[in-house]
């Protein structure tokens, strides 16, 4: 639980969105890359537990350190400790690759500290993902573009969205609106920036997407599912989104090979691991 590893498969999905957007190649990074992130986040996910032990000693005892399970000693040392080899992992991928590593502790940190009370901190999760995309993009063999820092953005903004919806799981605050609306960021800057024999897969793939969005969010509106669903489900709808950010460089058929087992695997994991 400590680790919340149900939402890895998206982590991977970013990776290798942001490495094929850098132009893919440097093959032997990839394993180094994919372990670099995977610890980065796991680790976020410990000390994110340890931020928040006297929180869910009230609201959530059933947690790993409320419950006993594990001291909060330990979760504080597995914590960081994942971040530094992370860190240290991600230098093997290139100056720019350890820089963004370093950045995306950084950031990590910031919001574990921070989310239950800065009332921005969605936003420090979005950058997070951007991060990812940074780290993947320059670990490839053409290195960082206009590519990667869209698909970037656009990630980012989805996932913004949907951590306003997540902060009602914890403070049942009445969800705002507006934050909704970046979950359309990405179907909206594919359609911007995709044109000719590029937009009919970015049309496609969008749809994809916007129906998958659809289908959670409608519940914030008509009533049914818990928040804890529908975000969960908004998590695994992340890997749609790297499916649509590499739509100008593999065809829907080939990428749909990769993504979309990715996404069935998210949900998999969840069944098993909740993802919030």
């Amino acid at each position: 639980m400590l680790g919340r590893v149900s939402n890895l498969p998206t982590v991977w999905s970013n990776c290798l969105a942001g490495w094929w957007l850098g132009g893919g190649g440097n093959y032997w990074k990839l394993p180094v890359l994919f372990l670099g992130i995977t610890l980065l986040y796991t680790g976020g996910m410990f000390l994110n537990d340890a931020f928040d032990e006297e929180f869910d000693r009230l609201r959530r005892p059933e947690r790993p350190i409320p419950s006993g399970k594990i001291t909060a000693a330990s979760v504080w040392q597995l914590g960081f400790g994942q971040l530094i080899v992370g860190i240290l992992l991600l230098l093997l991928c290139g100056k720019l690759a350890a820089i963004g590593a370093v950045l995306l502790a950084l950031f990590i940190v910031l919001y574990d500290f921070t989310h239950k009370f800065f009332m921005a901190s969605p936003w420090l999760m979005g950058a997070c993902r951007f991060w990812v995309y940074f780290i993947a993009g320059a670990s490839a063999i053409n290195g960082l573009n206009g590519f990667v820092v869209f698909g970037g953005v656009a990630l980012a903004g989805y996932v913004v969205g949907l951590s306003y919806l997540a902060r009602r799981e914890s403070t049942r605050a009445k969800v705002q609106l507006w934050p909704l609306l970046l979950l359309a960021a990405p179907i909206l800057l594919a359609l911007m920036v995709n044109a000719r024999d590029y937009l009919r897969p970015a049309i496609w793939i969008s749809t994809v997407l916007g129906l998958w969005v659809i289908r959670c969010v409608r519940f914030v509106f008509i009533g049914g599912p818990n928040v804890g669903w529908i975000v969960s489900n908004l998590l695994a709808g992340i890997v749609f989104v790297d499916w649509l950010a590499v739509a100008p460089v593999m065809t829907p058929w080939q990428s749909a090979l990769l993504f979309l087992p990715l996404f069935g695997l998210a949900k998999l994991f969840q069944k098993f691991v909740p993802a919030t």
